[in-house]
């Protein structure tokens, strides 16, 4: 209380000029701290023309808010004779200042390893052909993180915390954090896994056992899977890590097959003529592979005779395999009528007892 009261009597025994001065230095850098960031920036970037990039370069930002606290800084500094503050308490002062310093600079540095900045797009282009945009974006993840934990033991450096006995401290309730911590470190574990295997990427369709859908993004803790019910599911990634996967992306072709069942009084000259005329449709498709067509006469049952068509497509998209699909299925069921072919179907015959 005598301190708050032996403050407010030095501010009041200031001279005018002084609270001047002090007040024209925080309006200097508040004014010029747009000028004076952009030419900094300019200095390392001087080949750039365009004065937008310039101000959307990651630092800009943090540049002008670390010139006006220097402005707040630089006015306590000056004022600190006529208000006659203490050593302890000019220390606190410059201990805030250095630690929002810290972490303005460290939210610059981390905003240029953005998904979007000029310095990321520069490391994409380099290493377009060496790693996928996953790993891309994982990589990006960590560095930012590295860099808030730097800045993080940095600012409890500055608050006069020993880091030797803050380690010690955890060395004691260790134990605690490695059980509360068991799936977090899973997880993490499980994002690596599957980081290096490369079973998926964003943008693949993928099925789990009881998933399937798109992934939208892979973190640390979980990958995020867009259902065909456009419902957004979090799979841990300790769960993929151990789950079996099917990448529905990586097909490079896609089966066709189809069984058909004929009549069995069908003439096996009419039945060797709808092979040869299916075999040459298939053919004369250009998403067929055509080594892959086969058109046989397969099994003869009770209700007919049976005929194996399979094929594969290069339509490995879901929608142009439909299509695909259907016009073939199309072109069969018109053979079968133009050979007057009929489809034999599963009949039974049923005994009634009269009593």
């Amino acid at each position: 209380m005598e301190q708050f009261e032996e403050l407010i009597t030095n501010i009041a025994s200031i001279e005018i000029i002084d609270i001047i001065f002090a007040i024209g230095i925080i309006i200097f850098f508040r004014i010029f701290s747009s000028w004076i960031a952009y030419f900094i920036i300019k200095m390392f970037k001087w080949k750039e023309k365009s004065k937008k990039k310039i101000k959307e370069n990651a630092f800009y930002k943090p540049l002008r808010l670390f010139l006006i606290l220097l402005g707040f800084y630089l006015a306590i500094v000056f004022l600190r004779v006529p208000l006659k503050i203490n050593n302890e308490a000019m220390m606190w002062v410059t201990r805030i200042f250095k630690i929002l310093s810290i972490i303005v600079f460290a939210n610059g540095l981390a905003r240029s390893f953005s998904d979007n900045s000029s310095l990321t797009e520069k490391i994409r282009v380099k290493w377009e052909q060496k790693v996928d945009d996953s790993m891309f974006l994982f990589i990006l993840k960590v560095i930012r993180g590295l860099i808030y934990v730097i800045a993080g033991f940095l600012v409890i450096t500055e608050l006069g915390i020993n880091l030797n006995g803050l380690v010690a401290g955890l060395g004691i309730g260790g134990v605690i954090v490695t059980l509360a911590a068991q799936d977090t470190a899973k997880n993490l574990f499980g994002g690596l896994v599957v980081f290096i295997d490369k079973p998926f990427i964003v943008g693949d369709w993928i099925q789990m056992d009881t998933f399937e859908g798109t992934v939208e993004d892979i973190t640390f803790r979980s990958t995020r899977v867009r259902t065909f019910e456009n419902a957004l599911v979090n799979i841990p990634n300790s769960i993929i890590s151990n789950a079996s996967i099917i990448n529905w992306s990586k097909m490079e072709k896609r089966r066709y097959k189809l069984n058909l069942t004929i009549e069995s009084d069908t003439s096996l000259e009419k039945l060797e003529k709808f092979k040869i005329r299916v075999m040459n449709m298939l053919q004369a498709r250009e998403a067929i592979f055509d080594d892959s067509i086969i058109v046989k006469f397969d099994t003869i049952s009770s209700n007919g005779l049976n005929v194996l068509i399979c094929s594969y497509t290069d339509s490995v998209d879901y929608n142009s395999y439909l299509a695909e699909k259907e016009d073939i299925n199309y072109k069969i069921m018109k053979i079968l009528q133009e050979e007057n072919i009929k489809l034999a179907y599963d009949t039974k015959t049923v005994l009634v007892k009269n009593s």
